[in-house]
């Protein structure tokens, strides 16, 4: 801080003194008060003023002459209030309290930044896992040159695991950063449900799952892509599941309400432990039935939630162990997106 950027700053100040010093001295006169007195007054008060602006100055100097040297040798310069001491004049210790919050909140984005980069890590780690066995499948199937129909199919089946496990990577990169990959529009209800169903109908098959479903001719505001990723992940959850007491069944439905629409999927499986249904939908759970079958990575249910949070959906679960399954979509209407 250069002494005469201070003065400028002081300047409308240094005006207010003087003219009330030229008042004082207008009353002085009129009040027949002698020169010497004004004039010794005068020079008292300058001086005054004069020690008080220079000892203003060089506290003010000393705290930010610190401040401007400790963040040209800083490397991270959010760092700054690290290595400021706390001043004595008010204004510093606002701006010094300032750079204390600024310094805590980067810090904290910060490590928010580096906690969901090693997620996304940890993620895609796995990912390659799971993706690496249905590709070593596939070099068994055809170096043992099976018969060629099963051949075909059980290719066919990995192929279609290679598909499912490629979309949950690409939603959970796009769940993480969604704001431009998404249009939220008028979308037939029924026509998304048969879609999904289609798309997993040889999965379905093979696993000898009867669905059945009730779709009433209605529209919801969504993403009919996200939507049908949404159903194809309760769809492979379900066929994870399924007993092996009863023949597997899945159920879905809708119901057009008066303030939303609420599509219901529900499944005859296994259902989920009461401990673990409050959990489901957390990143890389597993739950009871994951440990069980070690065919969860507990990613699935988590990028579903957040997915239909992005979209402004409402997802619930219920659950009877070794019963059922039941998972209720809510979407809210809302005139303002119709014509």
């Amino acid at each position: 801080m250069k002494l005469s950027d201070f003065i400028k700053d002081r300047l409308p100040a240094y005006a207010i003194y003087a003219a009330g010093g030229v008042i004082l001295l207008i009353f002085a006169i009129a009040m027949r008060i002698p020169t010497i007195m004004c004039v010794i007054a005068a020079v008292v008060l300058l001086l005054a003023a004069v020690c008080a602006e220079l000892w203003e100055y060089s506290r003010k100097r000393r705290f930010y002459a610190t401040l401007l040297t400790n963040i040209d040798e800083l490397d991270r310069k959010y760092l700054i209030a690290e290595t400021a001491e706390p001043p004595a004049f008010y204004e510093g210790k606002l701006l010094y309290e300032i750079l204390r919050e600024t310094d805590k909140s980067m810090c904290e984005n910060v490590a928010e930044h580096r906690r969901e980069n090693a997620s996304f890590r940890e993620f895609i780690e796995m990912w390659v896992h799971e993706v690496k066995l249905p590709v070593a499948s596939l070099q068994l199937i055809l170096h043992n040159n099976e018969d060629g129909a099963f051949v075909r199919s059980k290719a066919l089946e990995q192929l279609r695991r290679i598909d499912s496990y490629t979309d949950t990577v690409l939603y959970y990169a796009r769940s993480e950063n969604s704001e431009k990959d998404y249009l939220i529009a008028e979308t037939p209800l029924k026509n998304t449900v048969k879609e999904t169903v289609i798309k997993h109908r040889d999965d379905l098959t093979a696993h000898d799952v009867g669905i059945d479903t009730d779709i009433p001719e209605i529209t919801v505001m969504t993403d009919g892509k996200w939507l049908g990723y949404i159903l194809g992940q309760l769809i492979s959850n379900s066929l994870k599941y399924f007993s092996d007491t009863r023949e597997p069944e899945i159920h879905i439905s809708a119901a057009d309400e008066q303030d939303c629409v609420k599509l219901c999927f529900c499944d005859n499986g296994i259902g989920i432990p009461a401990a673990d249904l409050p959990r489901i939908f957390d990143k890389s759970f597993t739950g009871e039935n994951g440990r069980t079958s070690a065919k969860s990575t507990g990613m699935g249910l988590y990028i579903v939630k957040n997915l239909c949070e992005k979209l402004g959906h409402r997802i619930e679960v219920s659950s009877e162990f070794g019963v059922y399954t039941e998972f209720i979509i809510t979407f809210a209407k809302n005139d303002y997106y119709k014509p």
